[in-house]
């Protein structure tokens, strides 16, 4: 079995999780500390005034953009 075929190794009974329980459900309380960590980034004064700024600019949703 190869792992390039990653359906090869699943067996029968297990389903790929559906794509709406994988996302984060932003506008429910996501702080700039939140975007921060998503960004991989660690949390400072610079880092969070950046998440500020880009929640202003592209609002709480932005956060889905940065999670994988």
């Amino acid at each position: 079995m190869s792992t390039s075929e990653p359906e090869a190794s699943r067996s029968p009974d297990e389903h790929a999780t559906p794509d709406s329980l994988l996302h984060s459900a932003p506008g429910s309380g996501v702080a700039p500390e939140d975007v921060v960590l998503a960004s991989g980034r660690d949390v400072t004064p610079a880092t969070l005034e950046w998440a500020r700024k880009k929640m202003e600019r592209e609002g709480p949703n932005c956060i889905e953009r940065l999670l994988p």
